[in-house]
């Protein structure tokens, strides 16, 4: 008998966009004799679902849908949204209350993961990777541009605590774009994270569990003709290089694949996740960056080109963390 599955796009961030993209990529290769799939938009005003040319509301009460006098309730959700709600913990939030299994990190895991500064100071408590010095700003609090660059060496990056998709960040090389480029970052949230910026090559690995194990996909590179990985480099073809698997020697393969698998299990991340480091020039010190619970899965992400890469199918890999998700809770695990 097929599962009914809720494909979660939409949201209520910048990344809105992105994120109907990647449930078109979902959608596309999710097997079709094994589920039935409803794309489900969420925005402010309303969650819904469109069939025959018609929106079908939600019903928030019980996380349902009336489709010609019949109720659709769902085995699983597979949450395809960057940012708010679907990254921070509120949509998971929800789910857990209605007891709905779903496929990411989470509330408490996705909050955390979600708030940079914060990830940051609990993964350097782990002690098995480098984090680069750091300030947080927070809007309405008095902080003064002298005492940031006291803690701070130039060049710096300055971005939302908040935010994905390099929305908002700024490169800074001198004392004089440092405000600016605060208060653009301020414009995407209420945090900011200025950090000092760590020369080296940027490596992204995605890392999933699925039937009990722990795996590492290939890694990639991020060769960027931008000064770095911005929002224009993500999602323009052309602007970015990303070399999959990634030209690194076996030591530091394999470094970077113990620190992925052991930041998520210590995390107690769920599904797939994807980190970003940075391989120091001249020392080889892996940096890490951060944790991003919803991986882009659109045509031009890093995900679905390491999924491909590892010899997987598309198709095999979101059946299997379906799969996993829907078990998990059949075992009585805890879905938070």
């Amino acid at each position: 008998m097929r599962k009914n599955i809720a494909l979660l796009a939409g949201g209520y961030s910048g990344e809105y966009e992105i994120s109907i993209k990647t449930a078109e990529t979902i959608e596309k290769n999710l097997d079709t004799e094994r589920y039935n799939v409803y794309k489900i938009i969420i925005t402010r005003e309303e969650w819904y679902h469109e069939t025959g040319g018609q929106k079908v509301l939600i019903d928030k009460n019980d996380f349902s849908l009336t489709i010609n006098s019949k109720k659709v309730l769902f085995d699983c959700v597979f949450i395809a949204i960057h940012g708010t709600p679907g990254e921070d913990g509120r949509i998971q939030g929800y789910l857990d209350m209605l007891r709905i299994p779903y496929t990411t990190c989470n509330s408490i895991v996705s909050a955390l993961t979600f708030n940079k500064s914060y990830c940051n100071k609990v993964v350097k408590s782990f002690n098995v990777v480098n984090i680069a010095n750091s300030v947080h700003l927070i809007k309405g609090e008095p902080f003064s541009i002298g005492a940031v660059l006291d803690q701070l060496k130039l060049p710096l990056f300055v971005k939302p605590n908040e935010s994905g998709s390099s929305l908002g960040v700024s490169k800074v090389k001198d004392v004089g774009g440092l405000l600016p480029a605060v208060e653009k970052a301020f414009k995407e949230d209420n945090q900011v994270l200025i950090e000092e910026f760590i020369e080296g090559r940027e490596l992204t690995i995605g890392v999933y569990r699925t039937n009990g194990y722990l795996r590492a996909l290939p890694a990639t590179e991020i060769i960027s003709k931008n000064e770095f990985f911005d929002y224009e480099a993500k999602y323009t073809p052309g602007v970015t290089r990303e070399v999959t698997p990634a030209k690194i020697d076996n030591t530091t393969r394999e470094q970077l694949e113990n620190k992925a698998m052991h930041i998520y299990r210590h995390l107690n991340c769920r599904g797939v996740v994807r980190m970003d480091f940075i391989l120091q020039k001249g020392t080889g010190k892996l940096y890490f960056l951060e944790v991003n619970t919803m991986p882009g899965q659109s045509e031009n992400s890093i995900v679905p080109q390491q999924v491909l890469e590892s010899g997987m199918s598309l198709k095999d890999f979101y059946g299997d963390l379906l799969e996993d998700c829907i078990n998990s809770c059949k075992r009585d695990i805890p879905v938070s």
